[in-house]
């Protein structure tokens, strides 16, 4: 490619000295939201089903409200693409401010959608593509704000400010949790079902406005694109042609981290529930503590990937451990509740420890000019797809083999996949962003 061409798409990035409240903020808030939100459908999706999805078959129902769930995971890559590029191009702020806005009206949407009852085959319709909105807007949201929160960080602190986009995506999942429960709790589920089920879904709306507020006001933007020629290449095509051995491998290395991620904390206490000797709600609740201390360790693990331990060598340990304790782990589940106990809440951490160092590690391999891009395309591929269908083939290799352990064998070729890739790729965290 000719030397102006390469040299087409110029960009500053500023150097920080120091770690902005503000900015965590920024890069926080919109991953409660875009969480909260997309959690509380999963939640909720029981109740959904009887509204959207009303059939004499409750599990063919019940597939109808999943299926809408899953949508959303679909339109990740296809969000990521689109809003990566808008990043790469126009700047963070652009991907930060439209991200909180699309997942702020999808919610509030859903929350204002005529049943099933009100206007027929309609509803469902209009709540699938509702969905694909929202799954759009995740795809964007989650990798532009780790790159401006690692951006807007110092050298030395990048592991910590990217960790902040896990803690707000964690603490979105339980404050989705805790507001689905308590509207059940307070009103009845047969009361929930009549109008007060929208109002976790407005509530989302109020959360996305604050969100909007916040961002939409940002004057230190990191990343900064310099005046772009028409014809200059594209950003994920800069990505594939200067960084194709990266690509390949951060997908490999999200997709055994989303297989991981859904089979320690959404599968194993369902999992749990039907081998085993607990009930669901037990299980619900023990996974529910565990995301707590989850939570806490998110950013303690990212702080010691800037000052104690290299972030690849801390994601090797943590993904190997889980690797060696994958069958182990499922094989406790079919225990008495101890057993179970040590299982998920031993997983949940080790899988907390890689949810601090990751974010950094991953938006560190690619160019400013086209990180956006690469990284938002492997991500989604990777978490959203390879980690979205993990229940699924877990429980369909469970059902074809007849061996209750094949879960964890997934578990334990997710892990091999994420320490083979992590393994070749350069660890960059002492290095400065590029």
């Amino acid at each position: 490619m000719p030397q102006a061409a390469s040299a087409a798409a110029p960009s500053r990035l500023k150097k920080h000295r120091t770690i902005s409240l503000t900015n965590l903020s920024v890069g926080t808030i919109g991953n409660v939201l875009e969480w909260y939100d997309f959690g509380l459908y999963g939640y909720l999706a029981p109740m959904i089903a009887g509204l959207f999805f009303p059939s004499t078959d409750k599990i063919a129902s019940l597939l109808g409200a999943y299926a809408g769930f899953a949508i959303g995971f679909m339109m990740r890559p296809i969000g990521g693409v689109i809003l990566g590029h808008l990043g790469d191009r126009v700047g963070r702020q652009s991907v930060l401010v439209t991200s909180v806005v699309m997942m702020g009206l999808a919610t509030t949407m859903v929350g204002l959608l005529p049943t099933y009852q009100q206007i027929g085959f309609w509803a469902p319709v209009l709540l699938l593509a509702v969905r694909l909105f929202q799954g759009f807007s995740v795809g964007g949201e989650f990798t532009g704000s780790v790159s401006y929160l690692v951006e807007t960080a110092p050298t030395h602190r990048r592991g910590f400010a990217g960790s902040f986009a896990n803690f707000g995506s964690t603490g979105g999942y339980l404050l989705a949790a805790g507001v689905a429960a308590l509207t059940v709790l307070l009103v009845g589920h047969h009361a929930a079902r009549g109008w007060v089920w929208r109002v976790p879904f407005l509530a989302g709306g109020v959360l996305a406005v604050m969100a909007y507020l916040v961002r939409s006001r940002l004057t230190d933007t990191s990343y900064e694109p310099d005046c772009v020629m028409k014809d200059a290449e594209l950003p994920i095509r800069q990505a594939f042609r200067r960084s194709s051995k990266v690509m390949v491998l951060a997908t490999l290395f999200t997709w055994g981290y989303g297989v991981a991620d859904y089979l320690t904390l959404v599968f194993l206490p369902t999992f749990a529930a039907k081998f085993g000797a607990i009930s669901d709600s037990v299980a619900l609740e023990l996974v529910t503590v565990t995301q707590l201390f989850v939570l806490l360790l998110i950013p303690v693990s990212g702080w010691l990937t800037d000052h104690l331990i290299l972030r690849r060598t801390w994601l090797i340990a943590s993904f190997g451990a889980l690797l060696v304790l994958a069958l182990p782990f499922f094989a406790m589940a079919q225990e008495a509740m101890p057993a179970f106990a040590i299982a998920q809440v031993i997983s949940g951490l080790l899988l907390g420890a890689s949810m601090g160092g990751a974010p950094a590690m991953l938006s560190e391999q690619f160019r400013s000019e086209y990180r956006l891009s690469g990284y938002s395309l492997t991500f989604n591929v990777g978490l959203g797809i390879g980690g979205g269908t993990a229940p699924l083939i877990a429980t369909a290799l469970i059902g074809l083999t007849g061996f209750k352990l094949a879960a964890g064998a997934y578990l334990l070729v997710g892990c091999a996949m994420s320490v083979a890739a992590l393994w070749m790729l350069e660890d960059r965290g002492r290095q400065p962003l590029r």
